[in-house]
């Protein structure tokens, strides 16, 4: 067996010595003392790491292997080399993330729809949404009540998700920029819907079928734009049109804002639709009551993962606390009474710690049980929608009566917390500065030298937190403007990147714009399908200038990437154009040709390539290197 012996990755101890937040170290001390096991435990006991893995060279899709790739044996049972292999598994790898993000929205379309059609009693929230993505399908709304709008939204979206007869896309087709559909369709790449090409994906990939590395990857470009264009931008607009677009407010996160004295429950995950009605039934007169009838002051909801971002955004009423790989660092507190546990990046080793301090959890996705929770939730026909306000005030009712049995005596809440400005849209964006043609012309005159949006998950393959923090003192010192969601957000949400203090480590041009104006060097977008927001910012910067998006200062980061997930919403941004910047290799460095498809070639197709340094200070002055050159190349200041 070929193990990676030659990558050093750092132990639980470097975690330690270099984690930027002292809350996380404190966390990491505390439970070593008591025991209680981590990720970062679980990872060390790994070590070494399956070199097969890591190179993507090992092959499991049929029963006559599984086949790993090497010099006495350069091809699997069935032929397939080390292209053919690495091309099948990082494929598959991307269907997946589309089923993921998939998944979640569509039960947020399904919500909509009920909802138009009178099966659900909730208000639509966001009507200039609904008024916007109309105009954008080129929906007539004359005459119409806004439901009615909504309801055929929703089927649009429905439809780009699982569209069953061969048409056409027509979220990618309303939203897309007009250069990069015209790139698309020279390649051949324009999917056919969601499902269909998740679907197709494990039929390229079973025994015997596609054999051509070539053919497989631009099936991967075809899920990446079913990804970024329904699984993102589909799930975004339901959201939006459902809920209303994010409100700018300020907050205190980190573990020290935890309170002692209420109902703490938190809400984990990705999933919208129950968690906003356990938002509205932590705000009913008769819960509250009855929390302070058994000792509490209050409910109070905290965030981890993706679901603090969005309940924040939308709701405000929702704490945010934590990264998906932090998760059992907040259960250690002690001081959570309830656990809500959806779907995605929810680990099962939860259940270990949550028993250590008596914190119930409950599961709310028939996609994803624990063993050991009791599970409340939607079935799978999503039948049950309309009880989302019953199962929400059970969940609140378990919370309340658990509040009584918290283990005082294992309560711990380090005393790290940090103010912090979230919710930034596209439409509050352009309010700030009066349109978007303003913050176009910064762009333009180098006060604003590039735009990066610094998001993707945590992976212990690198120091936790490290690099996104690392990436963004480096950019907004260079006048560089950092966009930022999901579990990366977490990081500059509490070492003070999201507020104005960060200003004192911005360079001096993007200062001259934001401190007048109060606005801080990071803005947070919200949660990991938020990208969609940050690509079209880009879009409409680049209308602004009538420029292509592929031609300006724009930048993804993912440094700290770790699932399937993340490989799609990197391919989201080199679709349209814009460079892609990591700290952490895709497992393709088995395949000469798969790397070099990756890191090279796309840059005459698309414009654009992925970039991996493991150095976060050698990435950053990877990006700020293309920044100038796309800069240079438009003429432009540097």
């Amino acid at each position: 067996m070929t193990l990676d012996k030659k990558e050093k990755y750092p132990d639980k101890y470097d975690v330690k010595a270099r984690t930027p937040d002292s809350g996380v170290r404190m966390m990491m001390e505390r439970m070593e003392e008591l025991g209680v096991e981590t990720a970062f435990d679980r990872f060390d006991a790994q070590k070494p790491l399956c070199g097969f893995g890591i190179n993507g060279t090992c092959c499991k899709n049929c029963h006559m292997g599984p086949c790993r790739i090497t010099k006495k044996s350069p091809k699997g049972v069935c032929g397939a080399d080390a292209n053919v292999i690495a091309a099948r598994n990082i494929l598959r790898w991307v269907a997946a993330g589309v089923s993921a993000h998939g998944a979640r929205g569509r039960e947020v379309m399904l919500t909509l729809k009920a909802v138009s059609d009178g099966r659900l009693d909730l208000p639509i929230l966001g009507k200039d949404k609904v008024l916007s993505s109309a105009k954008a399908f080129g929906i007539d709304t004359s005459n119409r009540k806004i439901e009615d709008i909504a309801g055929e939204i929703a089927m649009i979206l429905l439809d780009d998700l699982c569209r069953t007869l061969p048409g056409e896309h027509r979220t990618l087709r309303a939203l897309a920029p007009e250069d990069s559909l015209k790139t698309w369709e020279k390649l051949g790449i324009l999917p056919i819907g969601a499902y269909h090409e998740v679907f197709e994906s494990l039929h390229r990939t079973t025994t015997g079928t596609d054999g051509d590395w070539r053919n497989l990857m631009y099936q991967m470009l075809r899920c990446g734009l079913a990804f970024a264009w329904t699984s993102v931008a589909g799930t975004s607009i339901a959201m939006d049109c459902l809920y209303g677009s994010p409100k700018r407010s300020k907050i205190e996160v980190n573990l020290g804002n935890i309170t002692k004295d209420t109902v703490n429950i938190a809400v984990h995950g990705h999933s919208p639709v129950l968690v906003a009605a356990i938002v509205k039934a932590s705000r009913r007169g008769d819960l509250t009551e009855k929390a302070r009838e058994n000792g509490a002051n209050k409910i109070q909801l905290y965030g981890v993962c993706c679901s603090g971002h969005s309940a924040l955004a939308k709701f405000k009423d929702v704490k945010p606390l934590s990264s998906a790989v932090g998760a059992e660092l907040v259960l250690a507190t002690g001081a959570m009474d309830l656990w809500v546990a959806d779907v995605q990046d929810v680990f099962p080793g939860i259940m270990d710690v949550a028993a250590c301090f008596n914190t119930k959890v409950i599961t709310t996705s028939d996609s994803a049980r624990l063993p050991g929770a009791e599970h409340l939730a939607f079935d799978h026909h999503h039948s049950n929608l309309r009880e989302a306000d019953k199962i929400a005030e059970r969940i609140i009712s378990y919370a309340i009566d658990n509040f009584g049995e918290r283990l005082d005596g294992k309560v711990y809440i380090p005393p790290a917390r940090m103010e912090a400005e979230v919710g930034f849209s596209v439409e509050n964006i352009a309010s700030e500065f009066g349109s978007i043609d303003i913050l176009s012309e910064y762009l333009k005159t180098g006060q604003i030298k590039g735009i990066v949006n610094l998001v993707g998950c945590n992976n212990p393959k690198i120091v936790y937190e490290e690099a996104v923090t690392v990436l963004a003192e480096k950019l907004i010192k260079n006048d560089v403007l950092v966009l930022t969601n999901g579990c990366a957000a977490y990081a500059l949400l509490k070492l003070g990147y999201c507020n104005t203090e960060g200003l004192k480590w911005a360079g001096n041009g993007l200062r001259s714009i934001l401190e007048p104006v109060g606005l801080p060097p990071v803005w947070h977008m919200g949660e990991c399908l938020d990208n969609a927001r940050a690509s079209t910012l880009f879009r409409l910067v680049a209308d602004s200038l009538g420029e292509s998006v592929r031609n300006l200062p724009f930048a993804f980061s993912s440094p700290e990437w770790s699932n399937e997930k993340g490989v799609g919403a990197a391919l989201g941004f080199r679709l349209i154009g814009v460079n892609s910047y990591h700290c952490i290799e895709p497992p393709i460095s088995g395949s000469e040709k798969v790397s070099n498809f990756f890191y090279n070639e796309t840059r005459e197709s698309l414009g654009s390539v992925m970039v991996v340094e493991k150095d976060p200070v050698v990435l950053a002055e990877c990006i700020l290197s293309d920044i100038d050159y796309r800069r240079s190349k438009l003429s432009w200041k540097i």
